[in-house]
């Protein structure tokens, strides 16, 4: 086992890692940009060091400052979380030659899994469903939408080197498919540098269903069951869960089975995820699943994994790196009850979801009946350099319906002031009718959109409250005399005044008495 490693990324991951290694007695190095200089990650680690100003591309994304750190502190290996340098094999490659290990796969695993279009020609080799498509180098426009043609309408466009919604257009019909090709490309150039595309068959009722994997430099590969992120917003997830509502033991076992095959196709070590798309038009059947991509890395939503299993996913992804066999075999492995995770964010949703800058007056976060993943605490500010997460609200319970009313429960006794935050509107997810009964699609949230942030009429005595803020009234009183106790108090009759607020936009005189 490592002695020291090095966390390349900030925020909630950098901690959830250093939390596993403190368990484990591994030392943690944090890095930091000038941004980030006070916070939580750079606290908790045992050393921290800086590595340049707060854009990613001159502190983060740095590979030799990394490298440099690594040497001026004796960190024998890397942890780089998700985003940032956690699927680009150059970076393996750079850690590779400075003889620092890195927590993660190989430079060659990553690369057969980093372009959609290569990847999915493998899957097609090693037996492992893909949705109808059309996968090949002829970019001509003209050839792509005959292609479509063939493939029947609605179709897909996704650049093939594309992440997180980025270059995908769908498109209804012939006569739109010029423009959104033409969009696909220019985004897909834009965000990775590669404006090649591939178009695939459109599912109108689809489930985004995905198998945890690990594999060791044993040859030993297993899952960790699923998750159904079908909850999404512009392709980005909201609130995950696990196991996948209405999923049948036939089902997950092909569909384990076929993700498992896709992590031994390249010689996979360490934690990935088998993102599969479901079309579930006649419900969910074992052979209406189709690969879409492979994360080589850990994700975002891995927690909900861990606590229906109750493994460490970091722990198993420190083992496997310093060369020791799986924890478990797949014999070994069950789940128990269910588990949500929602993520709360620094956003507006009723303003198209705008990520929202500030600083974090109060943070108060259920801890007692829910699992907080965050790398923020009170005083600390959101800014516009990085994702606005606040913190992840992972709830477990026996049944499903018992682990969504915990995680409603959390986010109800969230607080924050200072930043607008979605809360409103995940706690409005949890309360969908259609959600709470498990009748869970990729289009559930545009369909209901205008319900689910509609903001709530604010209570009365809501305002009442603001309004004693305003003016001061509130306040405790300081020193001894008696006549400052007295607020508002007036010798003749009760006094009058007005506290000017703004509510949802409007502003409104609110008249205080005091009696």
């Amino acid at each position: 086992m490592f002695n020291k490693i090095l966390i390349a990324n900030r925020g909630e991951i950098a901690c959830r890692v250093m939390e596993t290694a403190a368990k484990l007695g591994i030392r943690t190095v944090a890095v930091y940009s000038d941004a980030d200089a006070g916070a939580k990650h750079v606290a908790m680690a045992d050393e921290a060091y800086s590595i340049g100003p707060a854009p990613v591309a001159e502190s983060y994304l740095k590979i030799d400052a990394i490298i440099e750190v690594c040497r001026q502190s004796g960190a024998e290996a890397v942890h780089p979380g998700y985003g940032f340098l956690s699927e680009n094999p150059d970076f393996v490659d750079a850690l590779d030659r400075a003889g620092i290990a890195f927590i993660g796969p190989s430079a060659a695993s990553i690369r057969a899994m980093g372009l959609k279009d290569a990847a999915k020609a493998l899957m097609v080799k090693s037996g492992v469903p893909v949705v109808p498509g059309y996968h090949g180098d002829n970019q001509e426009a003209d050839f792509l939408k005959l292609q479509a043609g063939r493939i029947g309408y609605p179709v897909l466009i996704k650049a093939r080197a594309g992440g997180g919604g980025k270059g995908m257009r769908r498109v209804d019909g012939p006569q739109d498919f010029a423009e959104a090709l033409r969009g696909a490309k220019r985004e897909g150039e834009a965000s990775f540098g590669d404006g090649r595309v591939l178009i695939e068959k459109y599912l109108t009722m689809p489930r985004h269903i995905e198998i945890q994997v690990f594999g060791d430099s044993h040859g030993n590969a297993v899952h960790l069951f699923e998750r159904d992120c079908s909850l999404q917003r512009r392709h980005q997830k909201v609130i995950e869960e696990a196991p996948a509502p209405g999923m049948s033991e036939e089902m997950r076992s092909a569909m384990g089975k076929a993700a498992v095959t896709a992590a031994r196709a390249i010689d996979y070590c360490g934690a990935g995820t088998i993102e599969f798309i479901a079309d579930v038009s006649e419900g969910l059947r074992a052979d209406r699943f189709y690969f879409m991509e492979m994360n080589t890395r850990l994700q975002v939503e891995h927690p909900v994994t861990e606590m229906i299993t109750g493994e460490d996913l970091v722990e198993w992804q420190l083992r496997v790196a310093s060369g020791e066999p799986l924890p478990k075999s797949q014999e070994d492995l069950s789940f128990d009850g269910w588990a949500f995770e929602a993520r709360l964010y620094a956003e507006d949703a009723p303003k198209g979801f705008l990520p929202a800058i500030g600083t974090l007056e109060h943070l108060a976060l259920p801890e007692t009946s829910a699992r907080i993943d965050s790398g923020v605490r009170a005083g600390d500010d959101i800014t516009p350099y990085y994702d606005p997460m606040i913190a992840k609200i992972i709830a477990h319970g026996p049944t499903r319906e018992a682990a969504l009313g915990k995680l409603l429960a959390s986010l109800e006794a969230t607080e924050v002031a200072g930043c607008v935050t979605n809360a409103g509107f995940l706690a409005a997810l949890c309360r969908h009718a259609g959600f709470a009964g498990g009748e869970v699609d990729t289009g559930l949230i545009d369909r209901d959109l205008e319900e689910l942030i509609a903001e709530p009429a604010m209570p009365e005595d809501t305002i009442a409250l603001a309004a004693l803020t305003a003016l001061g009234l509130t306040r405790p009183a300081r020193g001894a005399d008696p006549f400052e106790t007295l607020a508002g108090w007036r010798i003749w009759s009760a006094s009058r005044q007005f506290a000017l607020l703004e509510i949802a936009g409007d502003r409104r005189d609110v008249e205080v008495h005091a009696l």
